[in-house]
């Protein structure tokens, strides 16, 4: 249903996806997602729309149609941490799937056209971009690069979030949207799946305590797109879409068409902010 057609002077896919255009959009009076035959608490559902053909899943967090996701209890973070380590893992025992993306979108901002929280997991048949140049970064590198942007952050200290056993949350010093920031695994771990029970409790815990920070630092739930990054180092990317109160961040000419984005929050006042909710 899809099609692949590569851009030559950019030298990357474009995805062609037409189908998609048919998808519910903010349904008012009822919710595919409620109306599943079998009771769940969490959920993995066939995207209906899939941008790859076999490879694009809808990660339902919880039957309850308006609980946002910061308002998800820890117990049932692990849950999805559960599932999506356990998808990561079959995913990429297919020698088709490239890259592994688990992500979510939330927000109508963002662009989401269901209300039920939930996030998606996307099978590449190809390496993105993005990910691509990425990894070449972290190759030109003697020690991992991620595991010297934690540490650094971490004894620079003005842009920490918080900090728990196995984990820290930060804006990065090169933050791109307002209000970014990362959680990193203070080990060295790939993935999800290299990850002890321990730390993915933990990692639960502070997964919950970002999502509550995001809502309550405007008084409504923040848009933004959640990442996990499972290539060399597990961390996870919150790129949010208000740079203040009453406005939005739009990626316009310069960040669209150029490749360079205009920070309009200070990265070390987004992390005073952020420590402050």
């Amino acid at each position: 249903m899809s099609e692949l057609r590569w851009h030559p002077l950019l030298e990357q896919w474009v995805v062609v996806t037409a189908h998609r255009q048919g998808r519910p959009q903010m349904p008012g009076d009822w919710c595919p997602f409620c109306a599943l035959p079998e009771k769940y608490d969490v959920y993995l559902y066939p995207n209906d729309f899939p941008a790859f053909e076999g490879g694009c899943d809808v990660v339902l967090y919880s039957p309850e149609h308006t609980k946002l996701p910061s308002e998800l209890p820890v117990s049932q973070w692990e849950k999805v941490i559960d599932l999506w380590a356990r998808r990561t893992a079959e995913l990429q025992a297919d020698p088709g799937v490239k890259h592994v993306a688990i992500f979510e979108n939330a927000g109508a901002a963002v662009g989401v056209t269901m209300p039920h929280p939930h996030g998606q997991i996307y099978a590449f048949p190809f390496m993105p971009p993005r990910i691509e140049k990425e990894l070449a970064s972290v190759g030109k590198s003697d020690e991992c690069l991620y595991c010297l942007i934690r540490s650094k952050e971490v004894e620079n200290d003005v842009r920490m979030i918080l900090k728990s056993a196995y984990f820290d949350a930060f804006v990065p010093y090169f933050a791109r949207f307002p209000y970014e920031s990362c959680i990193y695994s203070r080990r060295h771990a790939k993935g999800l799946n290299d990850l002890t029970s321990e730390e993915k409790a933990d990692f639960a815990g502070v997964l919950s305590q970002m999502r509550k920070k995001y809502d309550a630092l405007f008084g409504f739930p923040m848009p933004l797109m959640m990442i996990l990054h499972q290539n060399v180092h597990f961390y996870v990317e919150f790129l949010p879409l208000q740079r203040s109160k009453t406005k939005l961040k739009y990626l316009a000419a310069v960040e669209s068409a150029m490749g360079t984005f205009l920070e309009d929050v200070i990265p070390e006042d987004a992390a005073a902010q952020l420590r402050a909710v």
